[in-house]
C-alpha cells in the first residue's frame, strides 16, 4: 500500500492537486506483483518566477525511487516525474533480469517474476539487443582512501578544495560514514548512514 505524504511550499495542496498526484503515482503499481508498503514523499514548491518544482521519493527495500522536475505547470511536472520513475523501475528490472540470466544461463527472453523480495514483476519479455550498451554499469575507475574523522563543515571545505560534487568522510562525533554533496541550488546536503 502506498502511503502519501504531500507537502507544499508556497503552495496550498488542494484536494484536486492531492488527487492528481496520487492518481499519477498509483500508476506505478502496475510494475509490482503486490502493491508495496511504501511511503511516497512528495514535495511541491512554487518559486517567485512562477516556476514549480515537484519532488517524489519512494524508499523501498533495496531500491529508492526519486525524481524531481521543474516546470511552469505543476501538473506537467508531475507527469514528467512519473515518466522518470517508470524509467528507473524499468532500468532496475532490466539490471535484475540481466544478473539473473547470467547466474542461471537462461536465454535472452525472460518473462517471470524476478525480484520477489521487492515485488517487481515482469509484464513483458525482456530482450537485450546485441547492439545495446552492456558497459552502462561498468566501473571504469576505483579509488581507495582512508576516511578521516571530521565534521560536516570541514568535509564541505575538503570537497570544494578538490572540486568534487560530493565528499565521503567519517563523522568525528558519531564515528559514522557520512556524505556531503553540492545541490543544484548551490547549497549543500548531508547524507548520514545508519548502522
Amino acid at each position: 500500500m502506498l502511503n502519501y505524504n504531500i507537502r507544499g511550499e508556497n503552495i496550498e495542496v488542494t484536494p484536486a492537486i492531492r488527487e492528481y498526484v496520487e492518481k499519477k503515482i498509483d500508476k506505478l503499481e502496475r510494475y509490482f506483483n503486490d502493491t508495496p508498503d511504501a511511503n511516497v514523499h512528495v514535495n511541491l514548491k512554487v518559486y517567485n518566477d512562477k516556476q514549480t518544482k515537484a519532488e517524489v521519493t519512494i524508499p523501498m527495500p533495496r531500491l529508492t525511487l526519486r525524481a524531481e522536475e521543474r516546470h511552469e505547470d505543476l501538473y506537467a511536472a508531475v507527469d514528467l516525474i512519473l515518466d522518470k520513475l517508470e524509467r528507473q523501475i524499468r532500468k532496475h528490472k532490466t539490471k535484475v533480469n540481466r544478473k539473473f540470466r547470467e547466474k542461471t544461463n537462461e536465454p535472452e527472453f525472460f518473462a517471470t517474476t524476478v525480484d520477489a523480495e521487492n515485488g517487481i514483476e515482469e509484464l513483458e519479455p525482456v530482450t537485450v539487443p546485441e547492439d545495446s550498451d552492456e558497459s552502462e554499469f561498468d566501473i571504469v575507475r576505483t579509488k581507495t582512501f582512508n576516511l578521516k574523522p571530521m565534521d560536516s563543515e570541514e568535509a564541505v571545505l575538503q570537497m570544494n578544495m578538490l572540486g568534487h560534487n560530493f565528499y565521503v568522510y567519517t563523522d568525528a562525533d558519531s564515528n559514522g560514514t557520512h556524505i556531503v554533496y553540492k545541490r543544484k541550488d548551490g547549497k549543500y546536503g548531508l547524507i548520514e548512514t545508519e548502522a
